[in-house]
């Protein structure tokens, strides 16, 4: 009988497609994959035929809230508690249904947000994985990705006094408090855990542990779907922690170029191609900046129709919108990319060996952008309420004639094509599921509610 693996995951649309990927990989493996997510990925799921168990909410409709907006592009952070509550409200549902959804699970694998599997693996006596798309174990070589300082000369050098403010001593300690960020984070992600292991899982209160540690304090084998060539794995890291290489989706759906993209495509010098993927956040000053810059600049575009904001009979014969393409065939068909920095969008860009701009908004964006820049990938990145179109112009121009950003592009194209993550990371689970010694007798459905 083949072993189930069950993968939990909560997010956008870049955060579930990997998962897909990876199911998708197990089952030709000879394994059983499911995936519990929020009920609005119900048919993106079931149609790459994986099969999926719901854990409640509308994860999509949740970022896309006017309070979102404001947030990200005013800094309106008196929004910030609502949405806190409301994420709240999520993740406790979820956590409920995640141990309905988990009875005939073998295995887990869940994301970090989805932290409560650590401890539904507890009860029910089989393996979690750890799988993130950032590096977020601590470490002394390298701060916390979201904690926004240069690890070779950070902000906080400016408050210490010669001659130690440029000393290399000094970077272990500031990259290692940085991830006192990354726990007051996850602590937020984790606070309906201990609810779960009291009222449901019949569990005492966690004594040790976080979403990289097990009950006992174990280090848990730790998938980073992304690739060492753009991030390096820390020398400290513990070897349970594991760059498998991203896992990408092999688009099946048929897509072909419209007649009106192949009239635009021949009609002049490759274009660029700008999109926010699914980030909707500043729609209308988007659009204004694109008006401005095209008019600066003067290349040819092409803009996915999702970055919002887009008056098309406003727009140049330059510039062409589409609706919507897989990045995976579109991206080959443009001499660059500008967009939010999503770790799927950022590897997606580079596996097509393309030159890339990132504009990112929040979480990883800034540190996928950060690391395309010291890699020599493209421009440095711009954060979206910092862009203007002379920025924008400025960096487009750059995209089109910097010989440097294509050669290196290029380069780290043939790297990632080299690269078979899902298949790395099967293994990797197969071989966890294999040496796992159950500590505790697997524990029969408990009927419960979250109080």
């Amino acid at each position: 009988m083949s072993k189930r693996v069950l993968i939990m995951v909560i997010g956008t649309q870049g955060d579930v497609q990997p998962f897909v990927a990876l199911a998708l990989a197990l089952k030709k493996r000879g394994y059983e994959a499911a995936i519990a997510s929020t009920t609005d990925f119900k048919d993106f799921i079931t149609r790459h035929g994986v099969e999926f168990r719901d854990l409640g909410g509308d994860a999509q409709a949740f970022v896309q809230r006017p309070e979102f907006d404001l947030l990200m592009s005013r800094n309106a952070f008196h929004y910030a508690p609502g949405l806190m509550r409301d994420g709240i409200r999520v993740l406790r549902e979820a956590a409920k249904r995640a141990w309905h959804a988990a009875q005939d699970a073998d295995a887990l694998v869940f994301q970090n947000i989805a932290g409560f599997g650590i401890d539904i693996a507890e009860a029910l006596g089989i393996p979690s994985i750890l799988a993130v798309f950032q590096p977020i174990y601590p470490t002394n070589e390298f701060p916390y990705f979201e904690f926004g300082l240069d690890p070779v000369d950070p902000v906080l050098y400016r408050f210490a006094r010669e001659p130690f403010a440029k000393s290399p001593r000094l970077d272990p300690l500031i990259n290692r408090l940085s991830y006192v960020l990354q726990q007051a984070q996850q602590a937020y992600w984790d606070y309906p855990r201990d609810q779960l292991r009291r009222a449901v899982l019949g569990l005492e209160r966690r004594r040790k542990g976080n979403v990289y540690r097990g009950a006992r304090g174990e280090p848990l084998v730790t998938l980073h779907a992304y690739s060492r060539a753009i991030s390096p794995p820390a020398g400290d890291w513990p070897e349970t922690n594991i760059i498998t290489g991203f896992w990408r989706l092999e688009e099946t759906a048929p897509w072909e170029p419209s007649p009106e993209f192949q009239a635009f495509l021949a009609a002049g010098t490759q274009p660029i191609y700008l999109g926010f993927g699914s980030m909707p956040w500043g729609a209308q000053r988007n659009g204004e900046i694109i008006q401005k810059a095209m008019a600066m600049w003067g290349g040819r575009i092409v803009i996915g129709a999702g970055w919002g904001g887009i008056k098309r009979e406003t727009m140049p014969p330059s510039v062409h919108v589409i609706e919507r393409a897989p990045h995976s065939k579109l991206f080959p068909m443009v001499k660059a990319v500008v967009h939010h920095g999503g770790a799927g969008t950022t590897h997606t860009g580079l596996l097509a060996g393309r030159p890339t701009f990132i504009v990112p908004q929040f979480f990883d964006q800034p540190y996928w952008g950060r690391l395309v820049y010291e890699l020599g990938l493209g421009p440095r990145p711009v954060k979206a309420r910092k862009l203007t179109p002379q920025i924008l112009a400025s960096a487009l121009d750059d995209l089109a004639t910097t010989p440097s950003f294509a050669t290196a592009a290029a380069a780290m194209g043939e790297r990632l094509r080299l690269e078979d993550g899902t298949n790395r990371a099967v293994d990797v689970i197969e071989e966890t599921i294999a040496d796992f010694r159950p500590r505790v007798e697997r524990k029969t459905y408990l009927a419960g509610a979250l109080p």
